[in-house]
C-alpha cells in the first residue's frame, strides 16, 4: 500500500512540475534606460482647441463640458512620478477666451515610445482625439503635434463625485 502512495505522489509531482514549466514565459523586453531622455518643448505652446463632451475634474476642481483652448505651460508637474522624466510631465491650462478655467497634468510621449504607452491608433499629426476610457471613469485628450504626443487624463465628474 505504501508503494502505491509513493508512486501516486511521484506521478502527481511530475505532472505538476511539467505544467508549471509549460506556463513559464520569457519576460517582455524593456526599453533601454541608458538612452538620453527625449527632448520636449521647454516653453509655452498652444496644443489646440478641444471639445470636452462631458464634465470632468481638472486638478481636483470641476470643469464643465465645452470647448477649451489647451496651452502647455513650462511648469513641471510635481511630485515627480516614479519612472518618468521630469520634463515630460508638465501642466496644461484649459481656457475659454482669455480666462483660464482649469489645469491638469499632461504626459508628453515621443513618437518612438507611443506604442509602448498606448495601444490605440494615434490621432493624425496636427490633430487631437477625445476618448472616454474603459469603465467610463476617465476622459483622455490626446494631441499629436509634430510626432510628439500629449496625453491628458481627466476623471469624469460623475465618477469623481463621492458616493452618498
Amino acid at each position: 500500500m505504501k508503494k502505491q502512495w509513493v508512486l501516486v505522489c511521484v506521478l502527481a509531482g511530475a505532472l505538476m512540475g511539467s505544467n508549471a514549466s509549460a506556463q513559464h514565459k520569457a519576460p517582455n523586453t524593456q526599453p533601454s534606460t541608458t538612452e538620453a531622455a527625449p527632448a520636449a518643448t521647454s516653453g509655452e505652446a498652444t496644443l489646440g482647441t478641444v471639445r470636452l463632451p462631458k464634465a470632468v475634474t481638472a486638478d481636483g476642481k470641476p470643469l464643465a463640458a465645452g470647448s477649451y483652448t489647451v496651452k502647455l505651460t513650462p511648469q513641471q508637474a510635481a511630485p515627480e512620478a516614479v519612472g518618468t522624466t521630469e520634463a515630460l510631465e508638465r501642466w496644461v491650462e484649459l481656457g475659454q477666451g482669455k480666462e483660464v478655467k482649469g489645469r491638469e497634468v499632461v504626459s508628453i510621449v515621443p513618437q518612438s515610445e507611443i506604442k509602448m504607452v498606448v495601444k490605440d491608433t494615434p490621432p493624425a499629426p496636427g490633430t487631437s482625439k477625445v476618448q472616454v476610457l474603459r469603465g467610463n471613469e476617465y476622459l483622455r485628450v490626446w494631441f499629436n503635434r509634430g510626432g510628439t504626443h500629449y496625453l491628458i487624463h481627466f476623471p469624469l465628474a460623475a465618477a469623481a463625485a463621492p458616493a452618498k
